[in-house]
């Protein structure tokens, strides 16, 4: 060994290695497995102690009651439309208002977005009632628009923390050249920063439509009515006062599933990228 060379740092065998990272994939997927298996067991194998790890006759009749006894179909379309709407709304406002912090300075700035991460911190129970109020009086309670809107409010603070981070990473020495020939300000936006920023963007996308996918309490206080319940509300319509139907449950949670599990695949490497970037530079 040269006398500059730095000495070799015992490392885990990469037996071990594999073994845990096997451990760690089984632990994650469990849930996910055992919430595809009870969706194709009878009620009686669901509550047999102790449990069966495989149905003796595998059925689809707890997808056959969702999916054609339910009104799971028409609360599918509804989380569509209000997490399609509101991603896009709170992509369109975060794009804008990340280049602002990240490219121009002006007074009072770090209170700006010290108020705009705050936003994302305030508890749920504290602006549930304002939230409610404003609604009521707009006239957008049960209505897709308003909870588009809620959503926008949910997710759009972080959506802008995270973009500001990604902007501030890209040389602003390449919007200089464009402006010296001739570009403005947004075209050195839409044609130099955003192609770009394509990870970072697709890393805003699926936290917001994942957040708003997902989301419970507001669904549940500003949608009452079946025509704009969203999924996670239809999923609590399978339990009444004495019963659950944990077969039905299991079934209209897979569906609830695939969306975001095919978003996470199709984007796997662009999130990944965009998360880290925005999280180690800036």
């Amino acid at each position: 060994m040269s006398a500059g060379a730095a000495p070799k740092r015992p490392g885990l065998p990469l037996p071990l290695i594999w073994l845990g990272s096997l451990v760690l994939v089984l632990v994650c997927l469990f849930p996910f497995w055992w919430m595809g298996l009870s969706s194709i067991k009878t009620l009686r194998e669901l509550y047999t102690v102790p449990p069966i790890w495989w149905p003796e006759v595998p059925s689809l009749e707890n997808y056959r009651k969702v999916l054609f006894e339910s009104n799971i179909p028409r609360y599918f379309l509804n989380s569509l439309v209000v997490s399609v709407g509101s991603t896009g709304l709170a992509l369109i406002l975060a794009i804008f208002a990340s280049y602002g912090f990240a490219r121009f300075d002006f007074r009072g700035k770090p209170l700006l977005q010290s108020f705009v991460l705050i936003g994302q911190l305030l508890p749920t129970a504290a602006i549930i009632v304002p939230l409610f109020i404003t609604l009521r009086v707009l006239g957008l309670v049960n209505t897709y628009w308003g909870l588009i809107l809620v959503y926008m409010i949910l997710t759009l603070p972080l959506s802008v923390w995270m973009l500001t981070s990604y902007f501030r990473a890209i040389p602003v020495e390449l919007e200089e050249a464009a402006i010296i020939d001739g570009a403005s300000r947004l075209g050195c936006l839409f044609r130099i920063v955003l192609p770009l920023s394509v990870p970072g963007i697709v890393s805003v996308l699926v936290y917001a439509f994942v957040t708003t996918w997902n989301e419970f309490i507001f669904a549940l206080c500003f949608a009452t009515d079946a025509s704009v319940k969203t999924l996670p509300i239809g999923l609590a319509e399978f339990s009444t006062e004495f019963n659950t139907d944990w077969g039905a449950v299991m079934a209209a949670s897979v569906i609830m599933t695939l969306p975001i599990a095919l978003l996470f695949l199709s984007m796997q490497r662009l999130f990944v990228g965009g998360m880290t970037a925005g999280a180690t530079k800036g």
